[in-house]
């Protein structure tokens, strides 16, 4: 493809070169560069593609573009003065990036009915929800998200929330060229900042809801800027749903320019949900609820807690939309799993027992007081904290399962470069401010075969923190430790 095709969509300045080179590839990695390839220098938080631009003129790439560079033409250094490689120049590398991407691959998005998923929580459950709904209706439909990415070719797992606009648009090409008609996707508000969904206009925007979370240093400067950087999802969908209930609504939808439907508790949500009610019995959690307004329905979810009522909701706003038949969409939600996030593993007719990857006190706090509304005997809650992190995690996550739990099992997640024992002292400090019980099991195998063997009648047990990991870091090392095979071990000991 020549260079000026994969440009057309961007703004940009010739600084060195006027030939129009055939490009054999885009590469962003300058250890991917070869002849003829395209490289896109892309400044990261720890390092500038930019430095490496005599690496990939010296691998003998095409073309090079970089963004507000600080050399004019005049004065280029020798090494790319003297190159055969044309040099351009944008404001925006990264919007550059996933545009050219686009054009690369074809404009795959555009023979896809895509659907794109933001906001604090429920992005992931959600997502499964719609992709299971489609399938059942014959649609094949490809997936992008936390846990993995599905393509009709691969099942690829995921590195980031929302991954480089180069791989979302390689994924895209897949889907297509696999049968797909559709794509759901969790847009995460990084990926909007930092523009991986540049050029794509969503189909369908869901925003599930929004709280304070990913503000700091390398994430958002404040809690505007992270909601702004949300809302550019529904900037750019055609029609977008959006939670009814959340507070922070009406800051949600002002100045947008898609179409908005709502779904919530509110009598005035487009899709609205009526006579809510906890399910429990030989050790399974869910809830069932009437939806209303644009549907009628009485919908059954094996997902405990409030929260499956707004994801599912969610889901069936979006998949009404696509005709999905009241059959198909009760089906799919019945049977909804997600790997990881409040994952029912059946050990016991007597009590329950669940994985979830709650790693914040926020979410912990979310969790145990979503279980609390079951009225467990007891309430078990067996977490870590991961090394290298931020030590108040770890005070914060203590405070909260010693105030909530009714038990505590404190063990190892991803250890990292710490001592175990040093990150379960820090654990303890945060429960010592509580009354709660607990024991610690350094071991997570041992720890867990401690809390379903002396499970009780009633009890509801939770294993958070690893989630949808199959892994655990040890000394910079990645070993295999699948929570479901080590359950599976245990139970056949």
């Amino acid at each position: 493809m020549k260079l000026s095709e994969l440009l057309e969509d961007i703004d940009y300045e010739l600084l060195k070169g006027g030939s129009d080179p055939e490009i054999t590839g885009v590469v962003y990695d300058s250890r991917k560069a070869e002849p003829g390839s395209l490289f896109v220098c892309i400044r990261g938080a720890v390092s500038d593609g930019h430095r490496y631009i005599p690496d990939v003129i010296r691998k003998g790439a095409a073309a090079v573009l970089v963004e507000n560079y600080s050399e004019d033409a005049d004065h280029l250094p020798d090494e790319i003065k003297n190159s055969e490689a044309v040099v351009i120049q944008t404001k925006n590398n990264r919007a550059a990036l996933a545009l050219i991407s686009a054009v690369w691959f074809g404009h795959p998005a555009r023979r896809l009915t895509t659907i794109g998923i933001t906001g604090t929580k429920g992005k992931t459950t959600t997502t499964y929800m719609i992709h299971s709904i489609l399938e059942r209706t014959g649609r094949r439909t490809g997936l992008i998200g936390t846990i993995e990415s599905i393509t009709g070719k691969r099942r690829i797992p995921s590195e980031n929330t929302t991954p480089e606009s180069y791989l979302i648009q390689e994924y895209f090409r897949e889907m297509v060229d696999s049968g797909c008609e559709c794509v759901v996707m969790e847009v995460s508000s990084q990926a909007l900042m930092l523009d991986r969904v540049a050029g794509i206009v969503f189909d369908y925007g869901i925003f599930t809801n929004i709280e304070p979370d990913h503000i700091g240093p390398n994430e958002h400067k404040d809690f505007d800027d992270y909601l702004n950087c949300k809302k550019k999802l529904l900037m750019n969908c055609k029609t977008g749903f959006v939670n009814r209930d959340d507070e922070h609504f009406e800051k949600i939808v002002e100045g947008v320019s898609c179409d908005i439907e709502t779904y919530g508790f509110s009598k005035d949500a487009d899709y609205r949900a009526e006579r809510a009610d906890l399910t429990r019995g030989n050790g399974y959690l869910g809830i069932s609820y009437h939806a209303a307004g644009a549907v009628d329905m009485d919908v059954e979810v094996d997902i405990p807690g409030k929260f499956s009522i707004y994801n599912s909701l969610a889901a069936i706003a979006v998949c009404h939309h696509l005709g999905a038949s009241q059959e198909s969409i009760l089906e799919a939600l019945k049977g909804a799993k997600v790997k990881g996030r409040v994952e029912l593993v059946k050990v016991s007719d007597d009590f329950t027992l669940m994985i979830d990857y709650a790693h914040n006190a926020m979410a912990l706090e979310s969790l145990l007081s979503t279980l609390r509304e079951y009225h467990p005997h007891r309430l078990v809650c067996l977490f870590g904290c991961g090394g290298n992190r931020d030590r108040n995690r770890r005070f914060e996550m203590g405070e909260i399962s010693g105030k909530m739990a009714d038990l505590t099992i404190i063990t190892s997640d991803n250890p990292r470069d710490e001592e175990p024992q040093a990150i379960i002292d820090d654990i303890k400090t945060g429960m010592a401010k509580t009354d709660g019980k607990y024991i610690e099991i350094i071991d997570r195998k041992d720890a867990i075969r401690y809390a379903i063997r002396h499970g009780e009648p009633g009890d509801i047990i939770v294993l958070a923190g690893k989630g949808h990991e199959d892994y655990q870091i040890i000394r910079g090392k990645k070993y295999p430790m699948d929570e479901r095979v080590l359950i599976r071990e245990i139970l056949n000991e």
